[in-house]
């Protein structure tokens, strides 16, 4: 199964994804074929001219302009490819991995699939010994994730299902109960299948939720704690500045990546077990009905992508995922 993922490293070869990068800094990439070139509207560069050399190695146009060539990292991939739902940014994705602990042989549960950023993140870092079981609500968003993650592997792994349906529903009927390592949450309202996800999970398995606002954080960890089946709660959010660094000039870039959302995780205890009560818990942990009525997904709305529009991102990512398929 290994030899169904895209080579990251070597020469260049017919059927590589090369990004190009312009004296200006402006990439396009390009999916290298025998005879084929990238047109600006000053010159023309050869696929030829690229295909045998070493990774990150310097061209030429035919206008005497230079420009890197490189093979796209991860991150390159998942910022620009097409989108059907939004993504899990690189900066969360890469705290996904480390808090939850996901490690190479692991079976991990995913909801929901989204664009299949993050599945490709986790299926990286499960290796191909793993399993990622991944569920959707929506068809048309499993499309664009399984075709995204076929245009950047360049087939699709053996070890990733993807499933569609209600994660209540699907998960105790594909899973066999304790013996998931981890389970990610990114979806509307996590707190509504917690249960599901704690008979799914083995004892000390992790539980990981993406949220975006503090009112789901706050309803999700209370979900959590009134299991009695999970260590207490963690949360957490990354913020990322980048610095500009050039001779003496040093200071911190004027854009930088705030909150894109939250990251909440707990272990699933061993049956039978009961956490010892904290000594001390938060103020303010009263709240009625009518306080939690206004944390549901009507009340806090959500953006829906038309169909039209996600009719047009299945064709563009379908169409990445066959042309990676008939280059290998």
């Amino acid at each position: 199964m290994s030899d169904v993922f895209r080579r990251q490293s070597g020469p260049f070869r017919i059927g590589d994804r090369v990004q190009l990068t312009g004296p200006k800094g402006r990439l396009n990439t390009v999916t290298l074929e025998p005879g084929g070139a990238f047109h600006t509207h000053r010159g023309v560069l050869s696929h030829d001219v690229i295909i045998g050399l070493p990774d990150a190695s310097v061209v030429t146009c035919s206008n005497g302009i230079e420009y890197l060539a490189m093979r796209p990292l991860l991150t390159d991939f998942v910022m620009s490819m097409p989108r059907g739902a939004a993504i899990i940014y690189p900066k969360d994705a890469a705290q996904i991995i480390g808090q939850a602990d996901i490690f190479p042989g692991a079976h991990v549960v995913e909801a929901g699939v989204g664009s299949g950023a993050l599945s490709l993140w986790l299926l990286r870092a499960i290796g191909p010994s793993g399993r990622l079981s991944s569920f959707e609500r929506r068809e048309e968003f499993s499309e664009i994730a399984q075709s995204n993650v076929e245009a950047f592997l360049g087939a699709k792994p053996e070890n990733w299902s993807v499933i569609v349906g209600d994660l209540q529903e699907q998960l105790p009927a594909s899973v066999v109960a304790g013996s998931v390592d981890r389970v990610v949450l990114d979806m509307l309202a996590p707190w509504e299948c917690i249960a599901e996800c704690a008979d799914a999970l083995t004892p000390g398995g992790v539980v990981l939720c993406y949220i975006a606002t503090v009112t789901q954080l706050s309803r999700v960890a209370e979900a959590i704690r009134a299991t009695g089946l999970f260590t207490d709660p963690d949360s957490s959010e990354t913020i990322v500045r980048g610095w500009h660094v050039e001779g003496l000039a040093v200071r911190p870039d004027h854009r930088m990546v705030g909150h894109t959302g939250f990251l909440m995780t707990a272990r699933r205890l061993a049956p039978g077990s009961v956490l010892p009560e904290l000594k001390r818990r938060a103020s303010k942990t009263d709240f009625s009905d009518e306080d939690v009525e206004i944390w549901t997904p009507g009340a806090l709305g959500e953006r829906s992508t038309s169909s039209k529009r996600l009719r047009k991102t299945a064709r563009e990512a379908k169409a990445a995922a066959e042309a990676a398929s008939s280059d290998r």
